[in-house]
């Protein structure tokens, strides 16, 4: 792909195009209203998108399944070896900027595909924020399971696979429930059996990436193109508040089970530290969603008002429970009071009974 690209590129215009196609794209609304615009593609042109497209997709692939457990590895060196060598700094780094990039990609990737009529133009504000985010959540992410697995070596094998699993089964119950047809339509010449694989490895790479950051493109196995096209905000701040306490829960119980290996080492402040880090890469990721994304004009509802419903949802919830609590312990306790009350007016009516006796014997 990379020889034909470039063949392309430098043979573009030498040789007049045989034909064209016309693309239809719509701009982005302004004041209510959006032109639709044509454009002429030639062949060349078509390649180099196709070309660019499967670029996009294996850089995604390589930096979750090649990338991430490399970084992860290094760093769980690192801390064994109480030391990190120029070599080793090096290639964390460049791994970790290969993550950041796989993940940049992801993030453009999801928006050409559920935003596809529309002329999407990323500016280089989008970009920032999204490395940000993207840096923030992936580096606190991946310190946060070696600590962990530093000091729980058999109890991270167990977080990890249960991540893996929800996250790649978590699509496949959503089809079930749906209760829609099998695909057939990924590829004429593959099979049931074929197509099942390639959607087992859609899957597989899906997991992975929510393994170590939010997938922006969520697998939806009953869509045509196997992609969820609507922004689910309740999806994403309910995957960012418990990624968010299980981070916490992870540092807290490598806080408690650390060994004299990490005297030299501040616990508290680096708790801290990675907390409000990865609490600083949801922060970039609202800022890119509420200011910096090419397409706000077409959301429904802004980030603002999606997190305001979904903690008013969340409130509500604790109120009923709190209401049903109150109302359990109300309900235990009435035949107490019941009784108490029976025992308190029998002990008034005997009483009433002896005062009228010594009266009467008085009389």
């Amino acid at each position: 792909r990379c020889v034909e690209a470039f063949y392309i590129y430098f043979h573009a215009g030498r040789v007049e195009e045989p034909y064209v196609s016309i693309t239809k794209k719509r701009q982005m609304p302004k004041d209510g209203y959006s032109e639709e615009i044509e454009k002429e593609v030639g062949q060349a042109e078509g390649k180099l998108c196709t070309h660019r497209s499967a670029f996009s997709r294996a850089s995604v692939i390589q930096a979750f399944l090649g990338s991430a457990p490399q970084l992860t590895l290094q760093l769980y060196i690192c801390v064994l070896q109480q030391e990190v060598t120029v070599a080793r700094s090096i290639f964390m780094v460049l791994s970790l900027l290969s993550i950041v990039y796989g993940a940049l990609r992801c993030n453009i990737l999801s928006i050409r595909i559920k935003y596809d009529d529309y002329d999407v133009r990323v500016k280089p504000a989008a970009y920032l924020c999204i490395f940000l985010w993207r840096s923030f959540e992936i580096a606190t992410r991946v310190t946060v399971l070696v600590l962990f697995g530093s000091v729980l070596r058999i109890w991270v094998f167990l977080v990890v696979l249960l991540n893996f699993l929800g996250f790649c089964f978590y699509p496949w119950v959503l089809f079930w429930l749906s209760k829609s047809p099998f695909p057939e339509n990924i590829e004429k010449e593959l099979s049931r059996v074929g197509t099942t694989i390639v959607l087992c490895l859609l899957t597989f790479l899906y997991a992975g990436i929510n393994m170590f950051c939010w997938s922006a493109v969520q697998v939806e196995l009953s869509d045509p193109d196997l992609i969820s096209k609507s922004q689910n905000w309740y999806r994403m701040t309910v995957y960012y508040i418990v990624r968010l306490m299980e981070n916490a829960f992870l540092l807290l119980m490598w806080y408690i089970y650390r060994t004299d290996f990490y005297l030299y080492v501040c616990a508290p402040m680096l708790v801290l530290q990675l907390l409000i880090g990865y609490c600083m890469g949801i922060f970039f990721m609202l800022v890119f969603y509420q200011f910096c994304h090419p397409c706000k004009k077409l959301f429904s509802s802004s980030i603002t008002e999606a997190l305001l419903s979904c903690f008013k949802l969340l409130y509500f919830i604790c109120q009923h429970q709190k209401s049903t609590l109150l109302t359990g312990k109300v309900g235990v306790k009435s035949p107490e009071n019941t009784d108490e009350a029976r025992g308190c007016s029998k002990t008034i009516d005997s009483h009433n009974r002896s005062i009228h006796q010594s009266v009467s014997s008085n009389a």
